[in-house]
């Protein structure tokens, strides 16, 4: 293990190019090449930003760990006792630290990792300020007990006494802490319960479990094993692969598994692949799907070039991301990792290292944002056809063989009906009366006179005939689309073409229609369940989108004079930011002017929003301007309003749809991005498979 204090690491200068991506902090470098640990110059020391203060055991097993990252190691074991107070042990299979540079490696701001400004500033491994030993040294018992590869044994150092001493030990580190805040108990008295106190433990070695899938982590708690992530990707050097493109699929499928591993294997299924490149940012990871999202922030994860971090920057890009999709004030989860060039961010700005500074933090935000936004776009009905190609589809004897991407085989006929006691027979006048007596309750909805005229004539005079009693399988008859049926906004096919091979419908086809709110479909998994109008509102929705992003790129939403200006107490900064964003406020129909020094006044309002109180859409939006980028609030703004559109324009419930109208709709959302939410992020569809309807029949028991 190499010391933020004083171990040896990647030199940033010498890294390889491939350090700058995920793959380079999983373990699939080479080996490091390590540097003397070495005294830092005052001039450079001054330059550093102030180191942490031991906070808790979890802070230790962070630094420690942080350490052995940056030597270089594929193997990691944590050993506490009383959740990491009276023991803390951190083994590596490192690099080592020589003989010579062990007693250096205690010293305040001694280090290897930086040798100037230069390397300051361009910072590629997690430790840097040479702090981390001393402060920890200084506040328990410490010892450290390393060897390097080419040395023939190892040596001990007891921090406290400074004595140094051989010992026996494979080539690797060994940090030995105990008793933490002993010196201090006024400190130790703040402390939480063990428990509390190891869950933060391993909270701090899964954070970086989820991004080194080539290293190796092992807890251990009181002798018992709490947590073990296996590393799932080999050094590049011992894979025999043939170019980067096999290494980059090697590297996803063990970044899969270690997520699944940390995360459980929930998040792998729940969520979609986001790897997106823009400028000097690459995006990696995955993005949780809208239904997986939490009542709290717990599982949201940002890496920089290797490093965990709580920045705004990114966590409001990615949250920007779902606004579309989310259902009320739920959580999304994702596992990002960004990387970029070591010079484009700068690490020392917060004593923990958790927090960054971006060079361009636009072109960060704008990256993180657009690469998941792209990844939650795709339609997820596609998924089903894969699903269904992956079920194996025996044929049983006597059976007809399953069609391709179908779970069951259709039946070659209808089942002869059972005879059960006939009753009262029915004339054709009665039962055409009682036809257009079921069609008149849905209000609105299209005549059988153009349905029924559509009938064969066998069917038509078996109206007389017992309804228990089916004298051979009626061929199956298409209602024609009801004239003006649905909204204009998405305008129905009348002519779909038939579902084949080369043109699959995964939500399948439309069977029926419940109290005229939902729709059902059959598909090759099962049934599949539509709200028709939440999936005809974001139809709606997405097509408003595109039309005004076809448009003119300066075109203003509709506005509305007000009879009367609206006028409100505003703060200098909303004043100042009104008269800056005048142009912006243009755009999104708004017209706020000052009035006087500390007044303003709402001469004019979205068309859409003339209902709503203007003073406080004014204050919402001059607030949003004065945080983010006047492009990104124009964008939610006109989302907003559109979505408020695309709710009044959709299909309304109790609205009695045709076959061919069902089926159109489903077909829509098959090609509309982000259709298995509406507007709202309420789901538009649900799936049963035949698997689940079995069991609410206890079929197979």
């Amino acid at each position: 293990m190499t010391a933020d204090t004083a171990p040896a690491s990647l030199d940033p200068a010498d890294a390889p190019n491939d350090a700058l991506t995920p793959a380079a902090h999983s373990g699939s470098s080479a080996a490091p090449t390590r540097r003397p640990i070495q005294d830092l110059p005052d001039e450079l020391v001054s330059q550093i930003a102030a180191g942490e203060v031991v906070e808790r055991p979890a802070s230790v097993v962070r630094e420690l760990v942080d350490n052995a990252l940056d030597a270089g190691a594929t193997s990691i074991t944590v050993r506490l006792l009383a959740g990491g107070v009276r023991l803390i042990t951190v083994e590596d299979d490192g690099c080592g630290i020589p003989r010579e540079e062990l007693p250096i490696a205690l010293r305040r701001h001694a280090t290897s990792k930086i040798r100037n400004l230069h390397d300051l500033e361009s910072v590629a491994t997690m430790g840097f300020r040479g702090e981390a030993l001393a402060a920890i040294a200084s506040v328990s018992e410490m010892s450290v007990l390393s060897r390097p590869a080419q040395q023939e044994s190892a040596y001990l150092l007891d921090a406290r006494s400074g004595e140094l001493r051989p010992a026996a030990r494979n080539p690797g580190t060994t940090m030995e802490v105990k008793e933490l805040f002993f010196s201090t108990p006024a400190r130790r008295k703040f402390l939480k319960t063990d428990a509390t106190e190891l869950a933060h433990c391993v909270e701090a070695v899964r954070r970086h479990a989820l991004t080194r899938p080539g290293v190796g982590f092992a807890i251990w708690h009181e002798g018992k094993l709490v947590e073990q992530w296996r590393a799932t990707l080999p050094l590049r050097s011992d894979a025999d692969l043939p170019d980067d493109a096999a290494w980059q699929q090697l590297e996803q499928r063990a970044m899969d598994k270690r997520l699944a591993d940390v995360l459980g294997p929930d998040f792998l299924e729940q969520s979609i692949v986001v790897n997106y490149q823009a400028g000097h940012v690459q995006v990696r990871g995955r993005a949780g799907l809208p239904d997986a999202a939490r009542s709290r922030a717990d599982q949201q994860f940002c890496y920089v070039n290797g490093r965990f971090v709580r920045d705004k920057v990114l966590t409001h890009a990615a949250r920007a991301a779902y606004e579309d999709v989310l259902h009320g004030h739920r959580q999304p989860v994702y596992a990002l990792y960004i990387s970029l060039d070591p010079m484009r961010v700068d690490v020392n700005v917060h004593p923990t290292k958790i927090e960054v500074r971006f060079r361009d933090s636009r072109e960060v935000h704008q990256a993180v944002l657009h690469g998941v936004e792209n990844a939650l776009a795709a339609p997820r009905a596609q998924q089903l056809l894969d699903a269904a190609a992956a079920v194996p589809t025996p044929a049983t004897a006597g059976q007809p063989t399953a069609l391709p991407g179908q779970a069951y085989a259709p039946a070659p006929q209808a089942q002869t009906a059972m005879r059960f006691e006939a009753p009262p027979r029915v004339n054709g006048l009665q039962a055409l009366q009682q036809t257009a007596a079921l069609w008149g309750q849905g209000g609105g909805a299209a005549t059988p006179d153009a349905t029924l005229a559509g009938m064969s004539s066998n069917t038509a005079t078996s109206i007389d005939a017992t309804p228990w009693q089916v004298q051979e399988a009626s061929p199956r008859w298409s209602p024609q689309p009801a004239a003006g049926a649905m909204a204009a906004g998405a305008p129905l096919v009348p002519t779909l073409p038939p579902e084949s091979a080369d043109n699959p419908w995964p939500l399948g086809r439309a069977v029926a229609q419940i109290h005229g709110v939902y729709i059902l479909a059959e598909n090759a998994q099962g049934l599949v369940i539509v709200d028709m109008h939440a999936a005809h509102e974001r139809i709606v929705y997405e097509r408003l989108k595109s039309q005004l992003d076809d448009g003119d790129a300066s075109s203003a939403i509709a506005s509305q004079p007000l009879l009367i200006p609206a006028t409100f107490s505003a703060t200098p900064e909303e004043v100042a930011t009104a008269e800056d964003h005048s142009e912006t406020l243009a755009q999104l129909g708004l017209e706020v002017v000052p009035f006087s020094p500390k007044t303003l006044a709402v001469r004019a309002t979205p068309t859409t929003l003339a209902q709503g109180n203007p003073v406080e859409l004014a204050r919402s939006v001059l607030a949003e301007l004065a945080q983010h980028d006047a492009s990104t609030v124009v964008q939610r703004a006109r989302n907003e309003i559109l979505g408020t559109m695309a709710c009044h324009g959709a299909v309304r419930a109790n609205r009695q749809l045709t076959i061919d109208e069902m089926n159109a709709l489903l077909r829509d959302m098959e090609h509309t991005e982000r259709s298995d939410q509406c507007n709202h992020g309420r789901p538009t569809w649900r799936q049963l498979s035949m698997k689940e309807l079995d069991a609410l029949f206890l079929r197979g028991r």
